[in-house]
């Protein structure tokens, strides 16, 4: 849970403590040193900055998490978990600022990880649908709201209630 200005001074801060310990030659201790380093350039490519982007998008400060985000410069390398709500996060960033775009392709990725609820992976795939819905896509939209409506015992009752509109827009649209 750093930002990447943290982990830069604790990791020098680690490598400094190796030294010294190197010179007093305690090797036993220059060795849990660069071990701490390391764990914290791993969390790095695995963890990122999304715990904390997390709790500013939860407070609704939206360009702090996304300032946040941004900081990840290589999403590939995050953990599962970490990978699919670094997604939803975006996703969800993209869609206040309007740009649908941007938030279809972040949540159809997010979609694809496991996050942290069944609620959250529904609403992922109901973004994708209301999205495609919009941009006229009724095949795209039917085929995510399909894979939404597999989970339909594991939701809210606001989530079903959503499925259930979309669904009948979806009907409508189709007639």
């Amino acid at each position: 849970m750093f930002t990447n200005k943290a982990r830069i001074i604790v990791t020098l801060l680690f490598l400094a403590l190796a030294v010294v310990f190197a010179y007093y030659q305690t090797y036993q201790l220059t060795a849990v040193a660069v071990m701490l380093a390391g764990l914290v350039v791993w969390g790095y490519f695995k963890e990122g900055t999304v715990i904390l982007a997390a709790k500013q998008f939860h407070h609704k400060e939206f360009d702090k998490a996304e300032k946040l985000l941004l900081q990840i410069h290589n999403p590939n390398y995050l953990g599962k978990k970490r990978r699919g709500f670094y997604e939803f996060i975006f996703g969800s960033i993209s869609l206040q600022k309007r740009d649908y775009e941007e938030a279809e392709k972040h949540f159809e990725i997010a979609a694809q990880y496991p996050l942290r609820t069944v609620n959250d992976h529904v609403a992922a795939l109901v973004h994708v649908a209301t999205i495609s819905y919009r941009n006229g896509n009724y095949e795209k939209a039917t085929a995510f709201l399909g894979l939404a409506e597999k989970h339909r015992d594991n939701i809210t009752a606001k989530m079903r209630e959503v499925l259930n509109t979309l669904k009948q827009e979806l009907n409508n649209k189709k007639k």
